[in-house]
C-alpha cells in the first residue's frame, strides 16, 4: 500500500517538482543572459560617442541593438534546450526509468546528426563570429567575391544581399571567406 501510494503521489509531486524547477532556472537564466548582453552593448556604444553625429549614433545604436538581439535570441535557444534535455532526463529517471540506454543512443544519433548538418553547423557558427565580431550590418555595402550589394537582412545561417540590379542573394555564411565592407570605412 505504502509504494502505491509513493507511485501515485510522491513521483508525481517529483515530476511536478522538477518541472518547476526548470522552469524557474530557465526564467533565471535568460535574464541574467539578457542582462549580461545588454549590458554588454551599452558599455560598448559609450565609446567614441563624442565624435558621432547625431543621426550616425542612431544608426550605431539600432545596429548593436540588433547585435544583442541575435546573440540574446541564439543563447536563450541554448538555454533552453540544455535546461529541459536535463529536464526531461531527471523526469524519466524519477519515473524509474533507465536512462544510461537513451543517454548513449542519442550520443550515437548526436554524432550521427553532427557529421550529417557540417555545413550548417559551419554556417551557424560563421554566422555567430560574424556577429560578435560586427563585420557586417543591415544596410551596409559588402563585396563577397561574385557578388556586390547592400545587406538587407543578417542571419545567424544566411544573409542576404540586393545587388545595383535588385536581384536578391542568398550568402550561406560558412561559404564566406572573404568581406569587403565599403560602409564601415566611410
Amino acid at each position: 500500500m505504502h509504494t502505491l501510494a509513493h507511485w501515485f503521489i510522491g513521483k508525481p509531486l517529483q515530476v511536478a517538482l522538477t518541472l518547476v524547477v526548470a522552469l524557474i532556472v530557465r526564467a533565471a537564466l535568460v535574464r541574467i543572459t539578457d542582462r549580461v548582453i545588454r549590458r554588454a552593448t551599452m558599455l560598448h556604444a559609450s565609446r567614441g560617442v563624442s565624435r558621432l553625429t547625431n543621426q550616425d549614433f542612431e544608426a550605431a545604436q539600432s545596429r548593436k541593438d540588433q547585435r544583442a538581439d541575435s546573440v540574446s535570441q541564439l543563447l536563450r535557444s541554448i538555454i533552453t534546450i540544455f535546461v529541459w534535455v536535463i529536464a526531461v532526463i531527471t523526469v524519466l529517471s524519477t519515473l524509474g526509468l533507465n536512462v544510461a540506454p537513451i543517454l548513449t543512443s542519442a550520443g550515437v544519433v548526436g554524432v550521427a546528426i553532427g557529421f550529417g548538418a557540417q555545413t550548417l553547423v559551419k554556417d551557424y557558427l560563421a554566422g555567430i563570429i560574424m556577429i560578435i565580431e560586427d563585420q557586417y550590418g543591415i544596410g551596409d555595402v559588402i563585396d563577397v567575391g561574385p557578388v556586390t550589394g547592400k545587406v538587407i537582412e543578417v542571419g545567424l545561417r544566411v544573409t542576404r544581399l540586393q545587388d545595383a540590379d535588385g536581384v536578391i542573394w542568398y550568402m550561406r555564411n560558412g561559404e564566406v571567406s572573404r568581406i569587403g565592407n565599403h560602409t564601415q570605412g566611410a
